[in-house]
């Protein structure tokens, strides 16, 4: 009879648990709901505000979403802290990682957005967004040699891609590899016509 008792009581438990559960669901499906109204209304401060009650240490969807909407709200320093959280509550997932360096680019965080794309390229070395980033980054730091191999994937992914056909010609002319260059270039403007970048690029590899 006492085991009876325990099961009683351990299935009510159990089935209020769902029933709060469910009920949670439907009000964070609101406020979400209300906050992407006032989001497409360009209100980002209701938007923050639909769901801020229901942030909590261990929210994924609350603190990615409040990192989106306080960067749309050009909150930049609240909204890289938002996205640490996300990042932090599930580090595998490249989501958060592309949204921090949304931020981290208008306060001209570098390092940080690097770190960030380094990241991801861990977690997803064929990331062609991340690999082109990192590698235009490695380019403005002159450090042409790692922007050719980001920049390779990119064009082994996409071959038919201007902007990396482009940067990678780029990249290899500053190493001094003009026969490698010379076919980038040639595609670029194959993708792009006149374009003046790349006509320059070429013009300097004959």
């Amino acid at each position: 009879m006492e085991i009876l008792k325990k099961t009683f009581i351990a299935v009510f438990l159990i089935l209020l648990v769902i029933r709060l559960q469910a009920q949670t669901n439907v009000v964070l499906q609101k406020a979400f709901h209300n906050s992407y109204a006032n989001e497409q209304n360009k209100n980002y401060i209701a938007a923050i505000n639909d769901i801020y009650p229901y942030l909590s240490d261990n929210s994924y969807e609350v603190n990615i979403r409040l990192g989106w909407l306080h960067y749309l709200n050009k909150n930049y320093t609240a909204s890289q802290s938002y996205y640490q959280k996300a990042i932090s509550i599930k580090p595998g997932a490249i989501e958060a990682k592309f949204g921090y360096v949304k931020p981290l680019s208008f306060l001209q965080s570098w390092d940080k957005v690097l770190e960030q794309y380094l990241a991801i390229l861990r977690i997803d070395p064929q990331n062609a967004q991340a690999n082109y980033w990192a590698g235009v980054i490695y380019y403005n730091r002159k450090q042409y040699d790692a922007a050719i191999r980001c920049f390779k994937v990119v064009v082994t992914l996409y071959p038919f891609d201007y902007d990396g056909n482009h940067m990678l010609a780029w990249s290899s002319l500053m190493t001094g590899k003009k026969a490698d260059a010379k076919p980038l270039f040639e595609r670029a403007l194959i993708i792009k016509p006149a374009d003046a970048s790349s006509t320059d690029g070429l013009n300097r590899c004959n």
